[in-house]
């Protein structure tokens, strides 16, 4: 399953799950991509479907190993991963070292366990008013579930993760 960025950073007034999709289908990418941050429907621990959530890898849009499954990301070590595999956007650029998103912090509204914290998911992903607060994670932290909390104001760095596994028909 990819995780891949979008190709801006977003403030917490959003339409991710919208921009996901969008973003994949204009890359070429056919499978379904939703957004990786809790939401008031969903706790992002579930938004890949369960018969996927234990045997396949966690990759970049190159393939590299990020996860070795969905379910590692939410043992409650913050999704600890190797920083020195990049996180790629959906225009493949590299969202460590690219200077589109200067704070390299990703947001997630999630507790370490990927349950959503409602009082930090800047109203449902709904509002960029200084004063509402998300839950986030800085990358350097080699966390992408790091527990800080910053203002829906800030522009940060939005996560797709491909929440279905399609094999090729032709494969």
């Amino acid at each position: 399953l990819h995780l891949v960025a979008l190709n801006l950073p977003f403030s917490g007034d959003m339409r991710a799950d919208f921009q996901c999709f969008q973003q994949a289908q204009l890359a070429g990418l056919t499978s379904t991509y939703r957004a990786f941050l809790s939401s008031h429907l969903q706790d992002l621990a579930t938004v890949v479907r369960k018969t996927d959530r234990y045997h396949l890898p966690i990759v970049n849009l190159k393939g590299e190993i990020i996860f070795n499954n969905w379910e590692s990301i939410f043992n409650g070590n913050g999704g600890q991963f190797n920083v020195h595999v990049p996180i790629y956007s959906f225009d493949e650029r590299n969202v460590m070292t690219d200077p589109s998103w200067p704070q390299k912090v990703i947001w997630h509204g999630s507790t370490a366990n990927g349950i959503r914290l409602v009082s930090n998911y800047c109203e449902a992903w709904h509002t960029a008013d200084m004063g509402a607060m998300g839950q986030a994670s800085p990358l350097k932290t080699g966390k992408l579930l790091d527990q800080k909390v910053f203002s829906c104001s800030n522009q940060f760095i939005v996560l797709c993760i491909e929440n279905s596994f399609v094999s090729d028909p032709q494969g």
